[in-house]
């Protein structure tokens, strides 16, 4: 788990300044606790005197995101990354709040595009670092896919391309496919696969 793998961290981590510390600590407590905005306050503090805390960072980038912060989640786990390259569950919290943006209307069509496609390079990522996930991260994916396949289909704006649209679509339908094979009871992923089948089937004219 991976709450469980920071603790440990922390404890056997001994070269940090005892001021850094002591921001972690508190932070790393909030954070357990659920006050993700109190979390922020300590780690943002924890990460400016050390700035090779790859925890701390990814603490950070979770607080961020269930303050509903996207923007600095993003930075956050970006930073995670950089210390840390090869952090599926890093690539797939920046992959869920980029997703978050990418749905934002009042983000002009090229920004939300950046999102949208940076949300499926994550997702990538993560499912090709640590397969044992890959159902969590192929589920998101399937509606990232969907989500930009939706978008590129808006005919009223420039960024529209059908085919792109349709291709998208077509990846969220197989992604979805492939959790159901491995987990043939889940009505979750039944219902998914329905609704981007049916957006599939409209966008292509195939009801």
């Amino acid at each position: 788990m991976r709450f469980a793998t920071i603790i440990s961290l922390l404890v056997i981590t001994s070269l940090e300044s005892s001021a850094q510390n002591a921001y972690v600590k508190m932070g790393q407590q909030a954070f357990m606790d659920g006050n993700f905005k109190a979390a922020v306050a300590q780690l943002e503090k924890a990460c400016l005197i050390d700035s090779t805390n790859a925890n701390a960072y990814w603490m950070l980038g979770y607080s961020y995101y269930h303050s509903e912060n996207y923007r600095k989640s993003i930075v956050a786990y970006t930073k995670a990354i950089f210390i840390n390259p090869v952090d599926a569950t890093a690539y797939y919290y920046r992959a869920r709040a980029k997703g978050y943006l990418g749905k934002d209307n009042f983000l002009s069509p090229d920004e939300r595009e950046k999102y949208l496609l940076g949300s499926i390079f994550d997702l990538t990522k993560a499912i090709a670092i640590d397969p044992s996930q890959q159902t969590k991260s192929y589920q998101t994916r399937a509606i990232a896919y969907r989500e930009y396949g939706m978008f590129k289909l808006i005919s009223s704006q420039k960024n529209y391309d059908k085919v792109r649209g349709i291709n998208s679509l077509r990846a969220s339908v197989a992604d979805l496919e492939k959790v159901l094979a491995e987990n043939p009871g889940r009505s979750d992923i039944s219902t998914l696969l329905d609704v981007s089948k049916e957006k599939l089937a409209s966008a292509t004219g195939k009801h």
